[in-house]
C-alpha cells in the first residue's frame, strides 16, 4: 500500500469517527424534555454534591446581555429553563442543571456574572467553586461579539488561563464562547472583528482553546452542535 493510500484511509477513518463523535454528543443533549435545574446554590455551604457527574461552568461576562441564558436553553433544547432577562445581573446564584434523564449525563453550571455589575459575594463564590470542585472539567467564558472584551473579561480569562498553567490542565480547562456574531459575520469588517476578539482573548490566556463563535438566536442555531460537541469532550464522553 502507498503513502498516498494509507494517508486516504486514515483521513476516512479520521472523518467517520469526527461524524461518530458529534453524533454522539448530539445524542447527549437530545432528550430535551429530561433537562432539569437541580438545584441553586447562594454560598459555598450549599454547593451540592451530585453523584460526581463530571460539570462544566458557563459563565456570563461582565457586561449586560452577552446573551448566557439564551444559549443555556438553545444547548438543552428549550426556549425558558434558564430564565432569559434584559436586566444584567439576573444570575445571583449557582445554578445546576442536569442533563439526560436521571441520573444524568452530565451537570451544566450557570453562574452569576462579574464585571461592575457583579458582586464581590457572588466573585467570592465563583472562585470557591472553581479551586474546590472536583467534578469541574471545563470553563466557558462568555463574550459578547459586539462589544469585545472588557478590562474585566481580560482579568478573569488571566486569572483562569493561571489556573490552568498552574495545574497544566489537569484540573480543569478553558474555552471562550464569542455570543451574538450573527450580525458581524454578514460583513467582511465584522468578521475581522471577531478574529480580533479571538487574538485578543489568546493573548490574554495563552491556555484558553479555541473560541466558539455562536448565534444562538438564529435558525442555523450556529455554534451550538461544535459547543455541544466540545462539552462532551471535556466531559470524557466521546
Amino acid at each position: 500500500m502507498s503513502g498516498l493510500q494509507r494517508h486516504g484511509i486514515t483521513q476516512l477513518v479520521r472523518g467517520v469517527a469526527r461524524r461518530f463523535s458529534s453524533s454522539f454528543a448530539s445524542d447527549l443533549f437530545s432528550d430535551a424534555a429530561a433537562a432539569e435545574l437541580l438545584v441553586s446554590a447562594g454560598s459555598p455551604a450549599s454547593i451540592p454534591r451530585l453523584q460526581g457527574l463530571p460539570e462544566v461552568s458557563c459563565m456570563i461576562s461582565g457586561r449586560a446581555n452577552v446573551g448566557k441564558s439564551t444559549l443555556l436553553n438553545a444547548l438543552l433544547g428549550r426556549r425558558n429553563l434558564a430564565h432569559t432577562s434584559q436586566k444584567p445581573g439576573r444570575t445571583q446564584t449557582l445554578n445546576f442543571y442536569r442533563v439526560g434523564r436521571d441520573p444524568g449525563k452530565l451537570i451544566l453550571v450557570d453562574a452569576p456574572g462579574y464585571g461592575a455589575r457583579g458582586r464581590p459575594e457572588w466573585g467570592e463564590l465563583f472562585h470557591y467553586y472553581v479551586k474546590r470542585r472536583e467534578e469541574l472539567k471545563r470553563v466557558y467564558l462568555l463574550v459578547n461579539a459586539t462589544h469585545g472584551l472588557s478590562d474585566a473579561d481580560r482579568t478573569m480569562l488571566q486569572s483562569l488561563d493561571a489556573q490552568c498553567q498552574a495545574s497544566a490542565g489537569t484540573r480543569f480547562t478553558l474555552q471562550a464562547i464569542i455570543t451574538k456574531a450573527d450580525g458581524l459575520l454578514r460583513s467582511s469588517n465584522g468578521r475581522g472583528a471577531i478574529k480580533d476578539i479571538q487574538r485578543d482573548i489568546f493573548e490574554a490566556a495563552p491556555t484558553c482553546l479555541p473560541a466558539i463563535v455562536t448565534a444562538a438566536l438564529e435558525e442555523s442555531r450556529l455554534g451550538i452542535d461544535d459547543l455541544q460537541q466540545s462539552i462532551a469532550e471535556a466531559c470524557g464522553l466521546v
